[in-house]
């Protein structure tokens, strides 16, 4: 399938409709109140400078609003009824907003008038725009039920659990385009050997040189370990990854979607509605970007702090796991002692004689963290969300907590659940206690959720009950 096709169909529809919807106001609006307004004739008031901006921004504005309802996000296999409730919401949002900036500013000869234009403007904007969309929805669905246009799968497993999902996965909407055995001594069960184009060591070139849309796991032993660390080595590369569900299978608290009788966990989802996604990201970027201009004298002052405080560099760097399981570089102020980290991974204790004086008044109010705004507006973290671990710690982790890796699926944050409930952890055990904090967390995301964590944060910065 091809998305970017798919997302400019989508887009063109939607400032073509926001183009027409606004023009057609505009015909209203000059037969209700611009011919009073010293207009002589329709095309006069068309072609005002007013009208002729708003031709320019407004459909431009709809698109924007469009994307923070999270529309664009999936592409394909839209149900009708969610993109229904998604347009309508949007639009009587888009429409209001509009009513209130602009469409005060006329002066009608009677109050009425207003409710003529706001319903008239809100009915024709949402008729055009679900008529287009629900067309092209149409006809992307025909294409998949004709199977013109299908998902490309590439199942790892060629036991009988990948023998079932051959039988019936093709029959809705995917194309399976391989099958990759987990070893050289796995047996196959899948008709047509033909089909398996290699074993999981080829992945790499498989992944490169192959049209993967999706990937789904069937492996005979769900709970191997080698199995869970297949899992981990696919996040890098950025697509949907399904896995055979089983009773008692250790990602049970990731959603179980069932595909034509196929139960299959997506490890790579979650609950988070794909509006709070598209507002969450953005107002990271906004927020991230005013703290950093409006705290730069806190950051100078405590640079110049930790300078005083011990030999050293300001800031101190590690390599974490984050978004997908890619790693990357989190920024802190040094609060420990240059040499502190000489002897490896080690957590952090009570009282810990590596930290500072400074480092540990930091630590305390939480300012130690507050470079990693940069790692927010880098597109590292986000203001809530887990917090990001060593690799060192993932792996004794997921010993006991497999579904730890379900936590990669969304960007590390400053501030978590775990952090806000639980607070530090100095032992593998307690790490995977306050985990049970980030999984609720991970189950429930939203807006109101972030919003609830980021206000026990403040909190905990002005009590002084960081550590």
């Amino acid at each position: 399938m091809n998305k970017r096709r798919q997302t400019i169909k989508y887009l063109a529809a939607d400032f073509l409709t926001a183009t027409v919807a606004w023009f057609l106001l505009n015909l209203i609006r000059y037969s209700e109140v611009a011919q009073y307004e010293g207009f002589d004739s329709v095309g006069e008031y068309i072609l005002s400078h007013q009208v002729v901006v708003g031709q320019v921004l407004i459909p431009l504005y709809w698109l924007i609003l469009y994307y923070f309802s999270g529309y664009y996000n999936r592409l394909f296999g839209k149900l009708r009824i969610d993109e229904f409730f998604n347009t309508f919401v949007t639009v009587v949002i888009g429409a209001t907003f509009i009513f209130f900036t602009v469409i005060l500013n006329d002066l009608p000869e009677s109050f009425g008038i207003y409710y003529t234009i706001y319903f008239s403007y809100g009915g024709i904007q949402f008729v055009l725009t679900y008529v287009c969309r629900s067309l092209t929805t149409g006809h992307a669905a025909r294409k998949i039920a004709r199977c013109e246009w299908a998902v490309n799968v590439l199942i790892i497993g060629v036991g009988g659990q990948a023998a079932k999902i051959r039988r019936e996965l093709p029959r809705v909407g995917y194309r399976i385009i391989g099958f990759v055995k987990e070893d050289g001594r796995t047996d196959s069960e899948v008709v047509g050997t033909d089909e398996i184009v290699g074993c999981v060591d080829d992945l790499p070139l498989l992944m490169e040189t192959m049209p993967v849309d999706e990937l789904i796991i069937a492996p005979e032993k769900v709970h191997d370990g080698k199995n869970i660390r297949l899992l981990y080595s696919l996040y890098h590369y950025k697509r949907p990854i399904k896995i055979w569900a089983e009773k008692d299978n250790p990602f049970y608290m990731a959603d179980v979607k069932t595909i034509h009788d196929i139960p299959l966990i997506e490890v790579t989802a979650n609950n988070f509605s794909e509006a709070g996604k598209n507002i969450k990201y953005a107002l990271d970027k906004i927020v991230s970007a005013l703290v950093l201009i409006l705290l730069s004298p806190l950051y100078a002052c405590i640079a110049v702090g930790v300078k005083r405080s011990s030999k050293g560099p300001v800031f101190f760097k590690q390599e974490r796991i984050g978004y997908m399981g890619r790693p990357f570089t989190i920024y802190k102020f040094r609060s420990m002692y240059a040499d502190a980290t000489g002897r490896g991974a080690l957590l952090t204790e009570k009282n810990d004689p590596r930290v500072t004086p400074f480092g540990r008044f930091l630590r305390k109010y939480r300012l130690d963290e507050i470079p990693q705004f940069w790692n927010i507006l880098k597109g590292d973290m986000s203001l809530v969300g887990p917090r990001p671990e060593q690799r060192y710690y993932i792996d004794q982790i997921v010993r006991k907590a497999p579904y730890y890796y379900l936590l990669h699926n969304v960007r590390p944050g400053i501030t978590s659940w775990g952090m806000v409930k639980y607070g530090y952890a100095d032992t593998i055990d307690k790490m995977i206690e306050r985990l049970q904090y980030d999984m609720m967390y991970y189950k429930n995301m939203s807006l109101t959720l972030d919003i609830t964590i980021l206000i026990y944060t403040i909190k905990i910065v002005f009590t002084g009950k960081g550590v």
